[in-house]
């Protein structure tokens, strides 16, 4: 099934809910691509055993895709950095999302967000850029239906990096307008410490 060997299905057959990928998502390292840029297939994280955002994304949609659900992907758009990506899911008329991220913010949402919006403004105040305090969050693009994009990248062992340009290419969906931009606080001392946290350090070996 989407060429995946006999092992690697059973592993996506078993993460049969949200909550299940998320876990198996957590207990990857973080993928810091010591070796340079590149987009690792969902083949690729499972033998690597690490994953960036756009690679648990992925991973996470097939996740969903196998387990008979739609294989949605949504770009939060971060014009400062290349942004974050993560799958939703949806239950009783609700919205939730999976994430992969080394940091506080950004992470897995529960399924109580009506429309696809709230869902991503829920991540507003969190995301700000380290250096300057500066709120940077400022829309999304899609949601993507993966399947889209056809089936041979799932076990590619190439770099997924022409799916991830069409991500980022895609027209964003702005959550307020430019001329608000100036009415931003920036985060404060506090949210600047606990957004040095990260979960996985860049001289560990598993990254």
């Amino acid at each position: 099934m989407l060429g995946l060997s006999k092992a690697e299905l059973s592993i996506f057959k078993r993460l049969n809910t949200p909550i299940k990928i998320q876990d198996y998502l957590d207990a990857l390292a973080i993928n810091w691509e010591k070796d340079g840029d590149f987009n690792m297939s969902p083949r690729g994280v499972i033998k690597a055993q690490k994953a960036h955002c756009f690679e648990g994304a992925l991973f996470a949609a097939v996740a969903l895709w196998i387990n008979g659900e739609q294989p949605l992907v949504l770009d939060l758009k971060v014009p400062s950095d290349v942004g974050h990506v993560v799958t939703l899911y949806k239950r009783n008329g609700y919205w939730g999302a999976i994430s992969k991220t080394n940091h506080l913010a950004l992470r897995f949402r529960d399924p109580v967000y009506k429309t696809i919006r709230e869902l991503v403004m829920s991540y507003f105040h969190e995301c700000f850029n380290d250096k300057n305090g500066k709120k940077d969050l400022r829309g999304y693009a899609g949601p993507i239906n993966v399947k889209k994009f056809g089936t041979a990248w799932i076990t590619s062992n190439d770099d997924l990096y022409d799916i991830a340009e069409k991500m980022y290419d895609m027209k964003m969906i702005s959550l307020f307008p430019k001329k608000n931009e100036q009415l931003l606080r920036k985060a404060d001392a506090m949210e600047m410490k606990l957004g040095t946290i990260i979960e996985w350090d860049k001289s560990d070996p598993r990254t």
